[in-house]
């Protein structure tokens, strides 16, 4: 679509407004009976799943609801401690992600990745927080959230592409007067990993309960969680239980070998390992601020304009271990004043094609760049630079939407909603601590040492030759001249305009006492995203262990979309029927940058008795590709892989796999001597793909309600899902080309030269590590993706009164049949359920649930106990790099945590709620730090599946008046 359709696309959105006229309620449906038999005899819930509003209407789409008290026990700091531990809902980046976070916290429903669901507010769009266009959850006004609704599966006609896996909606308690001031405070049985949230907020009606308006304040504060300060990540374990680390320590490793300041060698290639794990974070730090206002005001009858507004300012920080030289090539001048003679001459002989004795010793006595016997090689170095300390990133959140619009009732049996929505968020990422390349090489380049050839910007001649094995000898004058600041700012936008129109027709059916319902609608969407990174990094390779640069760039798309749904209740109240109903919708969508496509669902619900509903549907989704995949230059970061199948002796004497690590670039030479990947990570090529095309989702749902008119307070409800993704976007991953390549025992009996042919080797060392020269895996975005999961998704609850209160019982668990992943035609078709390993990443176990038993003793108190058991878990059998690996790193046994709330009444305006969570402070499994990607794969472990914190207290006191 070209830019003069942005134009056209609006006044096509203005014309489909005049013909439709007005508007309606935007997001929510009567939810079944077992909704409102949990609700222990409160007004009718409004759920989520579709747009038409009528309340004697119930849609077929199964919805898991986290109510007010479930949120009041959980004391959650923010939305995502709200619904993360789900059952069907996989850990996305969030505090326990450290190395690999982007400073969000995302949802990630069935698993699917956390692109294929939208986060709503009120049933409207949020600004993404990220250019791969994910909602950060760290911005939803916590406090004013009155319930949090999940659909999953097939969302994409009612609220548009992204909702191929369902959508969470975060629903704001209405009208809210008065005043409630809460404060929580949360500590470890460590003493460590502070939280503080307080929340303020203040609400009146006006003009007779014409108006109200709302005003919500609110501050956070997570402490960090050190690895160092926990039993099982103290020490980077390999998959053989050795304590390890990364391969980069000090004193320096030149082209593998390490040596001594007297010259003498500490080993040739087998260098001195860094244990880098008690530099990092199991649980990162937070700050953030909030600001929320609504307010709304009738007008006239059947005329009431409504705004909000939001705003978060947030900070996170994340930490690594010292940054280093990561076994990139170097400009290494021979006449180095640091290199004595010995070093000068091992150093000349440990290339691959090396410099002959006399020729090295000229080039030692050579007086600069311009004399004839100048040499400066590209040479492989290895060293941590301990002296600059920690890698520091803060990530700085802006955010801020608006909303605005009209609604009424045009009549008793139909009503409109027109409104406009805008926001923006900007995130700044800092990094101090981590040090350029390039005035490495700059300091490499001296004349004496305190004097370099090029002094500019203050360069002081760095020492990397001397230093014991625990010793460090880089003066700080070098460390403040390499030891420089660099980042990058990502910016998102979104502006939606929708007006939709809601209701019955007549105010009866063609047989049935409940009439149809509908809405019918039109929006705009507006996607804008843009990187503007400083010159260090956004160039490949000039920061120092950063992995992936971030180059600048900048898209934007927008979309025109038209919307009906219809529920047409059937019959009723007749023997064998007493309730039976269709429902239908479809949307249709334009898109620039991938044009027209269409998604629809249709489905029913059949009540043969009171109490025994029988539902189901299926839909058919699409999902257009975000900015970042379709627009994010190509670069090169990292991707785990513990073991080469080049390193080492493996090839020796193996001519078919020694002529395949050749022709991917290693050197001839260098067979039997190629270094295993630096900290089990090597390097990876990847960027968006302009000609990725729209993605489609078949999924079916069929289930049963129970809500026994013989059992009151009993709910059950079963619901099987099948939920199919094909032209997925998606990369290979590692595995996919690596068993292809190299075969399933790494002995180059593999199939498939294509995927050979996708690995880049260093031309120095024959390694997959080093600068951006050295491509490593090449993982190419594309549509020729497939992705299916199924299971059954379960939930009991059952109330019953007590003399001086009530017990509440309420199980809530998932069954996960298959979680597949092709990623080509050509790539393995991998099953990852139970399963956990660099190629399947969340982790998904086979049965997971929680259990909350809760005892209310009249108006006085609430004691409650949760109990969330995840389902043991083994290593992924295709992944083809873990050998020799600890039978106890395998598997991983069933993982059960308890948590106990007290809630207690204090007085009519203030209430004290205290929680111990692990309670028996369980520990995490130990799987080592090499099974998978350092983004889950942290400290030992799985900090995002396991609890690594041990047991924790928290407090909340809260006043309202």
């Amino acid at each position: 679509m070209t830019s003069l359709t942005r134009t056209q696309s609006l006044r096509r959105l203005l014309l489909g407004t005049a013909a439709i006229g007005f508007a309606s309620t935007p997001a929510f449906a009567q939810d079944s009976e077992e909704l409102a038999a949990a609700s222990s005899n409160q007004p009718a819930i409004i759920v989520t799943g579709t747009r038409i509003t009528n309340p004697n209407l119930e849609q077929s789409s199964p919805i898991q609801v986290v109510g007010q008290d479930e949120m009041d026990f959980r004391q959650a700091t923010n939305a995502e401690e709200l619904i993360g531990e789900l059952p069907g809902i996989a850990p996305g980046t969030n505090s326990s992600v450290n190395n690999g976070s982007n400073g969000t916290a995302s949802l990630n429903l069935r698993n699917l990745g956390t692109g294929r669901n939208l986060v709503l507010l009120d049933g409207t769009r949020l600004v993404p927080s990220t250019i791969g266009s994910r909602t950060d959850l760290n911005i939803i006004p916590v406090a004013l959230v009155e319930r949090v609704e999940v659909i999953t599966g097939g969302a994409s006609s009612v609220y548009g592409a992204d909702a191929i896996s369902g959508v969470a909606n975060f629903v704001l308690r209405r009208d809210f007067e008065g005043m409630e001031a809460a404060m929580t405070y949360g500590i470890t049985e460590r003493g460590d990993g502070e939280r503080i949230r307080a929340d303020l907020t203040l609400g009146a009606n006006f003009d007779d309960g014409r108006g109200n308006a709302v005003l919500s304040m609110g501050y956070q504060e997570v402490d960090d969680v050190l690895q160092s300060n926990r039993t099982i990540s103290q020490n980077a374990l390999f998959l053989g239980g050795q304590q390890v680390g990364s391969g980069t320590s000090v004193p320096t490793a030149f082209n593998g070998n390490q040596y001594l300041q007297d010259g003498s060698a500490l080993g040739v290639g087998t260098p001195n390992t860094f244990n880098y794990a008690p530099f990092n974070f199991f649980q990162t730090p937070l700050e953030r601020w909030n600001i929320f206002g609504s307010a709304r005001y009738e007008v006239t009858p059947g005329i009431e304009v409504y705004s909000r507004a939001m705003f978060t300012n947030s900070t996170v920080s994340l930490r690594l271990a010292p940054s280093g030289l990561f076994g990139a090539p170097f400009t290494l001048p021979l006449n180095n004043p640091f290199l004595t003679e010995t070093v000068r001459q091992q150093i000349c002989a440990s290339f691959a094609t090396p410099i002959d004795p006399a020729t090295c010793t000229a080039a030692g006595q050579a007086t600069g760049p311009g004399d004839p016997n100048y040499l400066a090689p590209q040479t492989i170095i290895n060293r941590r630079l301990v002296e600059q300390g920690p890698r520091n990133s803060d990530i700085v959140t802006n955010q801020f939407q608006v909303w605005a619009g009209f609604r009424g009732d045009l009549s008793p049996t139909l009503s409109y909603d027109v409104y406009a929505t805008y926001g923006e968020s900007q995130r700044t990422i800092t990094r101090v601590g981590w040090g350029l390349k390039s005035r490495i090489e700059q300091a490499l380049n001296a004349t004496s040492p305190t004097t370099c050839f090029d002094p500019s910007n203050g360069c002081f001649p760095i020492n990397l030759a001397g230093g014991g094995p625990a010793g460090t000898n880089i003066d700080p004058r070098s460390v403040a001249f390499f030891n420089q600041p660099s980042g990058f700012t990502d910016s998102t936008s979104l502006a939606v305009v929708n007006a939709s129109l809601n209701g019955t027709f007549g105010e009866t059916g063609f047989f049935t006492e409940t009439p149809i319902g509908f809405a019918v609608g039109v929006e705009y969407r507006d996607y804008g995203a843009s990187r503007v990174a400083d010159v260090s990094a956004g160039t490949q390779g000039e920061v120092l262990g950063s992995g992936a640069p971030a180059p600048t760039f900048n898209g934007q798309y927008d979309v025109i979309e038209g919307f009906a749904e219809l529920i047409v209740p059937i019959l009723e109240d007749v023997p064998g029927f007493y309730s039976l109903q269709a429902e239908g919708g479809i949307r249709v969508s334009d898109y620039s940058n991938t044009g027209t496509s269409v998604t629809w669902k249709a489905g029913g619900s059949w009540e043969p008795f009171e109490g025994f509903r029988f539902r189901g549907i299926y839909s058919v989704s699409v999902r257009s590709p975000n900015i970042g995949e379709l627009f994010a230059p190509v670069t090169t970061g990292l991707t785990p892989l513990p073991t080469d199948p080049c390193a080492g002796a493996n090839p020796v004497g193996n001519a078919t796999l020694t002529a395949i690590c050749v022709a991917q670039g290693a050197p001839a030479a260098a067979i039997g001597a190629i270094p295993q990947p630096s900290a089990a990570q090597i390097n990876a090529t990847t960027g968006g793909n302009v000609n990725l095309d729209v993605e489609e989702a078949d999924s079916i749902t069929l289930g049963l309600v129970a809500t026994p008119p013989q059992v009151p307070g009993l709910v059950v409800s079963v619901d099987y899902f099948n939920i199919k993704v094909t032209g997925a976007s998606s990369v290979p991953t590692p595995g996919d080309i690596l068993i292809p390549c190299y075969g399933a025992n790494s002995d180059g009996n593999g199939t498939d030269p294509t995927a050979c042919a996708s690995i880049g080797r260093n031309p120095i060392n024959g390694s997959l590590n080093g600068g951006g020269e050295t491509l490593g895996l090449i993982l190419q975005r594309s549509n020729l993706g497939v992705i299916e999961t199924s299971g059954v998704d379960f939930r009991v609850n059952y109330t019953f009164p007590l003399s001086f209160g009530g017990l509440n019982f309420d199980l809530n668990g998932t069954w996960t049949d298959e979680l597949l992943f092709q990623a080509t035609p050509l790539s393995i078709n991998r099953e990852c359920v139970g399963f956990y390993g660099g190629n399947c990443e969340p982790l998904t176990p086979e049965w997971a649930f929680n259990l909350r038993t809760t005892l209310s003793i009249d108006d006085i108190a609430d004691i409650s106990l949760l109990w969330r058991w995840i389902d043991g878990m083994g290593l992924e059998p295709l992944n083809g790099a873990f050998g020799n690996t600890l039978p106890e790193y395998a598997a991983t046994d069933d993982a059960s945590y308890f948590d106990l709330t007290v809630r207690s009444n204090v007085s009519e305006n203030f209430d004290v709620t205290f929680s111990v969570q692990n309670l028996l402070d369980r520990d995490p499994p130990n799987v080592s730090s090499f099974i998978g990607s350092s983004a889950f794969n942290s400290g030992n472990t799985y900090p995002t599946t396991y609890d690594t914190l041990g047991r924790r207290y928290s407090v909340t006191g809260r006043l309202r008046f």
